[in-house]
């Protein structure tokens, strides 16, 4: 056993759990271990029991943080897409707190210690380069630009300006015109130094993977349990006595009593608060949910040691989120509200698919109908978009895991309502897929499609669900003799490797297979029969301007749709957040004469140079394709030459939109033959 030192934050000795809720997870549940109900209502393990509390979570919250000690280690174990971006975030915010991110996949903790970094997300490269690497001294100025009107103008700062705003604090901090911001020290780090790590924290967040299970009993429904219960033992044997562990990953409701009998049955006597802080997160904006959530939800037991620790957490997050954004729920509450929000946002869209099925048949416009019932502000105008389907790895899990737990609990009419939503899903996918066969005369042999864009969704690299490995998997089989896979922000080499992990390695033309992945868009569209736009990019579409995916990692989520920081002085206080150096640091990004377009502020420290084995650096000097992931932002590569791509197309120049990118006439003047969702078509 580890380290019996115990924790800074002394929460008490009440280890009961609040069941306001009532179970919605059989105690048969496969979620759960053997060894633990064989050992239930034995000495040692705590057993679920009502709490009675004259006081809510939420009123109580406050009333305790004045009393909690404060947080000073965090250790994160998961160092995938929730558990990085995460953990960043909380570091950069929290400068006094060190966060640690733990994962035994070796490979993975390299990349995040490297300019590789395994995920992309708008905003991440920043953030680590300030938390994990420390940053230098530099100057700023303290005083907002006379031009802050036209923020995309070229205009730097003008010093000679000697107006003196005053900050909101009644502060002159505009009389110095310039302000030293000291030197940061870093306090994120990656390791796969597991057992250490959890030992010496005062939280732990536990942010590993929990797909739906692919054998067995509920195989294709159940959440995979798997991964998360070895943690949970894992952190049961090292934690620190007094710790907090905090579910950040998706899991069943009732799981925390789980993870408070997994603790009790190897540490029997010694006291853990179990809380549930699920994230809501979006890929491609994740760093965006993060810096601007909507809310934090935290769970909890409606004891006087489950408030502290609540509380504890929640001044984590007070450091950057207003304290009236942190909703607290018992903590069943909160674990059901993870799975019912995805399935909520799910339903959906699968809701307007089907809509688009229907325009596409009577001539009405999806998008119309769309924009006309979300501007009835009791529907909103939020995940009305038609396409191809929704794909990542939250929806669909989570969707499935609620229509399971609905048949546990011996309600099938439930059940098969959330299971619908799985299959409208996959019912416009295939949609999609057989509508471009049907309009190339029933058949691809000798054809050559391209389809632009592998991602589920723009702005990220996460392929996981993507509808375009489903409709290659169709396709393929129809005998095309090219299939070429482009997208702006997703590795080829990647790229090439999943579809051959998750479509098959014969498909792949170094295989004999048709598929092959291009690191240029004019070349995978070359001498095409038909393009296929699957995911919705900017660089794909024909009318607009793009937004700045850095920019809008700072923009409230109601702001307007073209994102543009403003120039964050004067600060609000006399000493600048990370947050307000961050918008300074967006804000100059705008300005087209920036001494320096990665680091305007000049203080990120060097990264050290990867090894000379460095596998990833190895692929991009065999590919050529450098500039994906989150080594550096997502460049926006132009928005493409339509005029160039139909010239170099075969005739009738066919394209099918599959997320509604494209403005169809502006398109069909150029000469194209544009098929899109939820209008109808020529065939």
């Amino acid at each position: 056993m580890a380290h019996q030192l115990p924790s800074t934050l002394d929460l008490g000795n009440d280890v009961s759990l609040d069941v306001s809720t009532a179970p919605t997870t059989p105690g048969s549940s496969l979620s759960f271990s053997p060894v633990l109900q064989a050992a239930d209502g034995q000495p040692g393990i705590p057993a679920m029991k009502p709490q009675s509390t004259s006081k809510s979570l939420s009123s109580t919250l406050f009333d305790t943080t004045a009393r909690t000690p404060p947080v000073r280690n965090i250790c994160c174990v998961g160092a995938g897409y929730v558990g990085g971006p995460t953990a960043a975030v909380i570091a950069f915010n929290n400068p006094h707190i060190r966060v640690t991110v733990v994962d035994k996949d070796e490979k993975r903790i390299r990349r995040w210690n490297s300019v590789h970094p395994p995920i992309y997300e708008p905003g991440l490269n920043h953030i680590l380069r300030i938390a994990r690497d420390g940053s230098k001294e530099c100057t700023i100025e303290t005083r907002s630009l006379s031009t802050t009107t036209n923020t995309t103008s070229s205009n730097t700062p003008d010093v000679s300006d000697t107006s003196t705003p005053a900050s909101e604090c009644g502060s002159q901090c505009g009389d110095n015109v310039s302000r030293p911001i000291p030197a940061r020290q870093p306090n994120l780090f990656f390791t796969a130094d597991v057992a250490k790590s959890i030992s010496e924290a005062d939280i732990v967040l536990i942010a590993v993977n929990t797909p739906t299970k692919s054998r067995g009993a509920g195989a294709g429904s159940a959440t995979d349990m798997t991964a998360f219960e070895a943690v949970t033992n894992v952190v049961a044997q090292h934690a620190r006595p007094g710790a907090i562990i905090v579910e950040k990953s998706t899991v069943p409701c009732r799981t925390a009593q789980f993870v408070q009998d997994t603790l009790a049955l190897h540490r029997p006597g010694i006291h853990f608060e179990v809380l549930s802080n699920p994230e809501f997160l979006a890929a491609g904006t994740a760093i965006k949910d993060l810096l601007n959530a909507d809310r934090i939800l935290i769970g909890s037991s409606a004891t006087p040691s489950g408030h502290r620790a609540a509380a504890a957490l929640a001044s984590v997050y007070a450091a950057w989120i207003p304290r009236s954004r942190i909703i607290t729920t018992n903590v069943f509450s909160s674990e059901l509200a993870k799975l019912v929000a995805n399935s909520m946002l799910a339903q959906r869209i699968s809701s307007i698919n089907s809509i688009a099925a229907v325009c596409e048949v009577t001539g009405a416009d999806v998008s119309e109908v769309a924009g006309a019932i979300g501007a009835d502000p009791r529907i909103g105008s939020k995940f009305l978009k038609a396409g191809i389907g929704f794909g990542g790895s939250c929806f669909k899990k989570d969707v499935l895991s609620l229509a399971y737990l609905a048949e546990s609990l011996q309600l099938p009419e439930v059940a098969d309502y959330w299971r619908n939503v799985i299959t409208m899903n996959e019912f416009a996918r295939n949609r999609f897929a057989s509508r471009v066969v049907r309009c190339l005369n029933n058949t691809l042999i000798g054809k050559k499609l391209t389809m632009l864009g592998y991602a589920f969704k723009k702005d990220t690299n996460d392929t996981r669900e993507s509808p375009a490995v489903e409709i290659i998997r169709t396709l393929v089989e129809e005998g095309p003799r090219e299939i070429a896979v482009y997208d702006p922000c997703c590795n080829p080499a990647q790229m090439a490797e999943d579809i051959g992990r998750y479509v098959g390695a014969e498909v792949l033309q170094r295989n004999g297979g048709p598929v092959i992945v291009y690191a240029d868009a004019y070349e995978a569209c070359h001498s095409s029969d038909a393009l296929l736009i699957t995911t919705e990019f900017d660089e794909f579409k024909n009318t607009g301007e793009p937004v700045s995916a850095s920019a809008e990692v700072l923009t409230p989520k109601a702001a307007p749709v073209k994102a543009v920081v403003p120039d964050p002085r004067p600060f609000k206080g006399e000493e600048p957040t990370e947050t307000e150096l961050l918008a300074l640091h967006t804000f100059l990004l705008q300005s087209t004469d920036a001494e320096d377009q990665e680091d305007p502020l000049h203080r990120f420290n060097s990264i050290p140079d990867c090894a000379e084995d460095c596998p990833d650096c190895f692929i991009e000097k065999e590919t050529g394709a450098s500039g994906y992931g989150a080594g550096q932002e997502h460049v926006f590569k132009g928005r493409l030459d339509w005029r160039k791509v139909h010239y170099h197309m075969h005739k009738p120049h066919w394209v099918f939109d599959g997320r509604g990118v494209l403005e169809v006439a502006g398109m069909e003047k150029l000469g194209f033959r544009v098929e899109s969702v939820g209008r109808q078509g020529r065939v």
